[in-house]
């Protein structure tokens, strides 16, 4: 397992890992190191570890694709209201504002496929941004609060998968 570290200014990383699902479990346990120290509690830690899952699954899956070797560089800093994950990737480019709202009332055969999960980064996040630069490439930053009265609730909650482990 991987200790995390972080610097006198609230930094930890870069952390390099290749862009292939093995790679899911080890980024979801310094989310979580990383969520504990910057004082997030259960709730807020899931809910960052289900975004950062997501969003590396997509790297993975679309950035890169089967046949494009890469890699996810992570960063962690700890801020004011929480914590701040950011995943940088070389893949190809992808603006999210692009992309339409999942359909969330149809029945689930009349739904197409994939889709949602923008959707689970955004509702799990307190701010998503994206940027892309066609020298340095993707970068996201999501950002966790601490919890306050009114948490998410993420019993039960399950994120569709193209990883599967």
């Amino acid at each position: 397992m991987i200790e995390i570290a972080f610097t006198e200014m609230n930094v930890a990383g870069p952390y390099l890992f290749p862009a292939k699902c093995a790679s899911l479990e080890p980024i979801s346990e310094l989310v979580e190191q990383a969520a504990r120290l910057a004082g997030l509690d259960d709730q807020a830690t899931g809910a960052i570890q289900l975004a950062v899952e997501e969003a590396c699954d997509n790297i993975i899956e679309h950035a890169y694709g089967p046949d494009i070797e890469g890699d996810i560089e992570c960063t962690f800093e700890i801020v004011a209201e929480g914590l701040v994950v950011t995943l940088h990737d070389h893949g190809r480019s992808f603006d999210p504002r692009r992309v339409s709202p999942p359909d969330l009332t149809s029945a689930l055969e009349q739904r197409d496929v994939g889709g949602l999960g923008l959707h689970f980064i955004r509702q799990l996040t307190d701010d998503f941004r994206f940027a892309f630069d066609p020298l340095e490439g993707n970068s996201l930053r999501l950002l966790k609060r601490r919890s306050q009265n009114g948490s998410l609730d993420l019993q039960g909650l399950e994120l569709p998968r193209s990883c599967l482990t």
